[in-house]
């Protein structure tokens, strides 16, 4: 198996959805940035890219055929080389919208927002396996490397935000780039990938609760 679709969107942008609409089309497993987690013995692999290395994209993805959120996202540049083949899609939202969603969730679980002070923070790595380790890569990889360390600078924030997003659109091939938006339905996914549009309504999975109950549900998983 190999990735036919890249996503090149940030955390927070939709990813969560765009994994379920992808797996639904046939374009899975999809990997998220929650399954750093699952394979723990990625994670080396994960660390070296974080430090400017090189590493086996192939074994990074091993199993799997899309990629969404970070860390992927993160190395768009190598994944587009290394799957000539595959298409990517960019997730956006307005960006102010965006900071305060990264801000009220991921960046108080592995960042260094004031998280420490939160009891669903607190017990989660204190009970989640692997999860210390993975808040370190997600330190390092996203707060110090992709936002420079100063993800708390919300204008520093906002303009890599948006500068990523307008390297993604001038160096990918328009005919393999799809650029979604909050909304935007089945429609114009399906027309790109070149699948039928299924009958049902599009995932919508991105809001601030969902994700702490997906923080509670994995600590219920870690003590069961």
């Amino acid at each position: 198996m190999t990735l036919k679709v890249i996503g090149a969107g940030v955390g927070r942008t939709g990813t969560l959805s765009l994994k379920a609409a992808l797996e639904r089309l046939g374009f899975g497993p999809c990997f998220h940035g929650r399954h750093v987690l699952d394979h723990p013995e990625r994670l080396p692999m994960w660390r070296a890219a974080a430090d400017g290395e090189a590493v086996d994209w192939h074994a990074v993805f091993a199993g799997y055929a899309a990629s969404v959120d970070w860390p992927g996202a993160a190395y768009w540049r190598p994944l587009l080389e290394t799957f000539p083949g595959a298409k990517v899609i960019l997730t956006v939202r307005d960006a102010e919208r965006w900071y305060d969603s990264v801000h009220d969730t991921i960046y108080q679980m592995f960042g260094d927002g004031p998280g420490d002070g939160d009891p669903r923070v607190a017990e989660a790595r204190g009970v989640v396996p692997g999860l210390d380790v993975f808040t370190d890569f997600h330190r390092r990889m996203i707060w110090d490397g992709f936002f420079g360390g100063r993800f708390a600078d919300r204008g520093h924030a906002l303009a890599v935000y948006e500068a990523h997003n307008a390297a993604v659109l001038r160096e990918v091939p328009p005919e393999r780039l799809l650029v979604v938006e909050p909304g935007a339905g089945w429609e114009p996914l399906c027309e790109f990938l070149g699948v039928e549009v299924p009958d049902e309504p599009y995932p919508r999975l991105n809001d601030p609760a969902a994700f702490w109950s997906r923080v509670a549900a994995r600590v219920a998983e870690s003590r069961a």
